[in-house]
């Protein structure tokens, strides 16, 4: 970088790439991630490698990245080690999005931590984090949890895949910035439940649309959501359950809390409910918020409009 001269000044830079020159030099300032030259009169000039770097930003932003989610993608993965910038929407096929779920897969089972934050890495630096979350990630917890319950795998290795997941993403769910216009949201296990991930890749989509979501995790003692919901008094509760053992106990909490809080909206999800028959549960379809994000902004959506 430091053998290219600057050509381009903030002007033709914000003309360029569409960006504020002030939230240029906020970025410059904050974050540290270019230097521009300066001429004999004092005023900045940007390199091609500059460009590069502003342009590549920018493009994570309009993603859906704070600036300092990007930032750190950038200091984590490097240009050099990614797909070229221009990325097409082409190449945004589900094909290379299955690959990239085996090569995690492979690298959580090898408990290969490195290897793994780079495959998430680059997963990130070519995907929105809706797509990564949900068709990635979603699709791999799907898989660890299958390959745990029909003892393929040990629990050393789902506890190993867990804590990674678990990681990265509560990283990126407490950067997020909250409407206060929306209401109030409880997520948590069911009963019995302590397999979370699931859930908090829900509470993480829910918090990308700016919802305040009050996230407990695993499974809580019994009586005890009833003091989180009279101290919080959310519109919607999220109940997560991935073991088929645990359905019966979660439903019955359902009809519970419903009785009991006539304005409040419950919403149950998790892979457990796809492996139930779907007669035993067609009193409760309505509280299914889906497998996919269509099907999640389907539900909310019908629901916030009452």
């Amino acid at each position: 970088m430091s053998g290219q001269e600057g050509k381009y000044n903030i002007k033709a830079v914000s003309k360029m790439l569409g960006i504020q020159p002030g939230t240029l030099r906020a970025w410059e300032r904050r974050y540290n991630m270019i230097a521009p030259v300066r001429n004999d009169s004092g005023h900045r000039l940007y390199t091609e490698e500059h460009i590069k770097i502003v342009k590549w930003l920018i493009t994570k932003v309009n993603k859906g990245f704070t600036i300092s989610q990007a930032v750190n993608l950038l200091e984590n993965s490097g240009l050099a080690s990614e797909e070229p910038l221009a990325v097409s929407a082409s190449s945004d096929t589900p094909d290379h999005a299955l690959d990239l779920t085996e090569e995690l897969l492979s690298a959580l089972l090898s408990f290969d931590e490195n290897q793994a934050h780079e495959l998430l890495n680059k997963a990130f630096s070519l995907y929105s984090i809706d797509k990564v979350l949900i068709d990635i990630l979603g699709t791999l917890l799907v898989k660890i949890g299958d390959m745990w319950e029909n003892g393929k795998i040990t629990s050393a290795h789902e506890h190993f895949a867990s804590s990674f997941l678990r990681s990265r993403i509560g990283i990126i769910l407490h950067t997020l910035p909250v409407n206060g216009l929306l209401p109030k949201v409880v997520s948590v296990c069911g009963p019995g439940e302590w397999h979370e991930l699931g859930l908090l890749i829900f509470t993480l989509y829910l918090r990308r649309k700016g919802f305040e979501v009050i996230y407990l995790g695993t499974s809580i003692a019994d009586g005890d959501i009833d003091i989180v919901l009279e101290e919080v008094n959310p519109r919607f509760l999220f109940y997560s359950c991935t073991l088929q053992e645990n359905v019966a106990k979660t439903v019955e909490s359902v009809e519970e809390l419903s009785k009991k809080y006539s304005s409040l909206i419950i919403g149950l999800g998790g892979n457990a409910f796809n492996k139930v028959p779907k007669e035993h549960l067609k009193n409760y379809e309505s509280f299914f918020v889906g497998d996919t994000k269509n099907q999640w902004d389907n539900w909310l959506k019908e629901r916030l409009s009452v």
